[in-house]
């Protein structure tokens, strides 16, 4: 029998449930995402470092977890919340249930709360810090904790979820993941380098099929050194965490900017925004979900988009930058991408690589390596 575990946040409400991942405590900033599946993306995200992530969608767990679907070498969340978890799953390519590999990676979790009532609480209160515990039972202890965590305004998480070193990614999509069938001859591709910040696989998968040899970089590769390899273009990834303290990656994007083609995603867009000049601020609880409306102000076009982002760019901040603000999200009016011709740069708010998500937009990596040369 599940073990009663209990969900405390910094503003002192509580929520009380069923653990169904490994025993435990854990802290994070308590967020919810909107996707009615892509629980293992977005679990393996380093986009959610640090965050106990909601499922807004009743019932979890069906599909299993299997090694492919994977976005990075772990489970990156500090944590899940779920209204129903499946003990058993139903699919042909699971390699194990939802509970046993949050068990196997060590992520507590819990089940059996009113999810509904938690998003309506975060959505009128905002995102904030918050503890889930099978091991304390004291709730003022725990929203004690969570009082005193560290809240992610001015938190620098990409140069903790990067890479050590650079290394070459060549793995492609399987047909499974396919969303195009594109054939790139080996002399005509393009090299590409990028800024690992928290990249997801599926990104570096879609620049390998869009015609892409890929070099990934640690977060705080100087600009000189991406210029020495000479690459046709520069992609600047997503990632976790405020983008005003990357100061190193603001510094390398001002460099970088007009020398060679640069693609910017989600953090990546952030962090070229700031170069520009721009400002971020926070927002009351983010854009997470495969279902995000954004239109594209030069053609009236509407795609649903996939996002994760607790940060968003001022666009009025961007005015005197000579940038192009291309396209806003329709749920609230932010800024979603912009871009400069004269610089030869695109940068786009949403996720394109579309897992979990919708295909509306992935044909910007073909669009950003057609800028490549």
């Amino acid at each position: 029998m599940s073990k009663q575990a209990i969900l405390a946040l910094a503003d002192g409400r509580i929520f009380k449930g069923r653990s169904i991942g490994a025993e435990g405590t854990t802290i994070g900033e308590v967020v919810f995402t909107t996707g009615l599946s892509g629980y293992q993306e977005v679990l393996s995200d380093p986009s959610y470092s640090y965050q106990i992530v909601t499922m807004t969608c009743s019932e979890i767990g069906n599909v299993g977890f299997n090694a492919e679907d994977f976005e990075s070498s772990k489970v990156q969340a500090s944590g899940l919340i779920v209204r129903s978890s499946r003990p058993v799953t139903s699919n042909w390519r699971a390699e194990s249930s939802l509970r046993e590999s949050l068990k196997e990676q060590g992520i507590v979790a819990i089940e059996g709360i009113d999810t509904r009532a938690l998003v309506l609480h975060i959505r009128d209160h905002g995102a904030q810090m918050g503890v889930i515990s099978d091991q304390v039972t004291d709730e003022e202890a725990l929203v004690a904790q969570a009082k005193a965590a560290e809240a992610m305004t001015g938190k620098d998480l990409a140069k903790v979820v990067t890479c050590k070193e650079p290394y070459p990614f060549t793995e492609a999509p399987s047909k499974l993941q396919r969303y195009t069938e594109t054939q790139v001859d080996k002399q005509s591709r393009k090299s590409v380098v990028v800024y690992d910040f928290g990249v997801k696989k599926s990104i570096l998968r879609r620049l390998v099929e869009a015609g892409a040899n890929v070099e990934v970089v640690p977060a705080e590769t100087p600009a000189d050194e991406v210029l020495a390899k000479n690459p046709d273009g520069i992609l600047f990834s997503n990632g976790p965490g405020d983008p005003e303290p990357c100061t190193y990656a603001i510094e390398a994007a001002k460099e970088l900017i007009g020398k060679k083609p640069i693609m910017g995603i989600c953090l990546g867009f952030q962090i070229l925004a700031l170069a520009y000049g721009g400002q971020s601020y926070k927002l009351k609880f983010g854009h997470r979900g495969s279902n995000q409306p954004v239109r594209h102000e030069p053609t009236g076009r509407v795609m649903i988009t996939s996002q994760n982002h607790g940060f968003a760019i001022d666009p009025e901040s961007l005015g005197k930058a000579g940038v192009e603000l291309t396209e806003y999200n329709l749920n609230d009016q932010t800024l979603s991408a912009f871009e400069s011709k004269q610089d030869q740069v695109i940068a786009v708010q949403y996720h394109p690589e579309s897992s979990p998500g919708p295909h509306d937009a992935t044909d910007h990596f073909a669009r950003f390596l057609r800028m490549c040369g």
